[in-house]
């Protein structure tokens, strides 16, 4: 039985549609003790890497993965192979929609290639923490939110988990510059989450955003009645 005192060397599978962006990332990963066991710009082959190495992660290009599936699929198909696998989306797209596809088809982060280096290294570190700031509190899972909460109504805004979180904390008064901290991101990361929930809510500001939290169970009681 493994020493409870030590912990393994993590591993991972990369995919990219370019071998520049294989290398680069992993120097990123091993520079967090991350052991990359297999690279890959073809996506098959990144799932076939995956089966035989079970990896504790795999940072895809979900442009890479697409082929003739979709991105839900391809996710689906990694799952099936390595149910612990956790997947790091890295991709050039900023479009909320690839975002939210991404997201919601199992990625536990989006990371837009344009980000430093070191905002990569924070969301892998991050993506092996198990629910940073995703309390029971102030975390509504789609299931609850369609049945209300509290009494509420219940209401479709789309957001996606990391946006609810993101609202939440927003709700309780947390600043730009401390989400960054808490969620290990750059302030320009916070600022790009807020603007996609602004427009999912049809709000134009972080107090029409938090009323719309508070009228829909975001914010635990605790935090409103401080």
């Amino acid at each position: 039985m493994e020493d409870p005192g030590t912990s393994a060397l993590r591993t991972a599978v990369i995919l990219d549609r370019y071998p520049l962006w294989l290398s680069a990332v992993a120097r990123v990963l091993n520079a967090v003790d991350v052991d990359v066991v297999g690279s890959t710009t073809a996506s098959d082959d990144a799932l076939t890497l995956v089966e035989q190495n079970q990896p504790d992660l795999l940072v895809c290009d979900p442009a890479a993965a697409n082929g003739d599936s979709t991105v839900a699929t391809y996710f689906q198909r990694v799952e099936q192979r390595s149910a612990e696998t956790k997947i790091v989306a890295l991709a050039a797209s900023r479009a909320p929609a690839d975002i939210d596809a991404a997201l919601e088809a199992g990625a536990v982060a989006y990371v837009i290639k344009s980000a430093d280096p070191v905002d990569l290294a924070s969301v892998i570190r991050q993506s092996f923490q198990k629910s940073l700031f995703l309390t029971t509190a102030n975390y509504v899972p789609r299931t609850a939110a369609a049945n209300g909460k509290n009494g509420k109504q219940p209401t479709d805004s789309g957001l996606t988990p990391r946006e609810r979180e993101i609202l939440s904390l927003v709700a309780e008064g947390y600043s730009n510059a401390q989400l960054a901290r808490m969620l290990w991101v750059t302030e320009q990361t916070v600022k790009f989450h807020l603007s996609n929930i602004y427009r999912k809510l049809a709000v134009t500001n972080r107090t029409e955003a938090s009323r719309w939290a508070q009228l829909h169970g975001l914010v635990s009681t605790v935090a409103q009645e401080a």
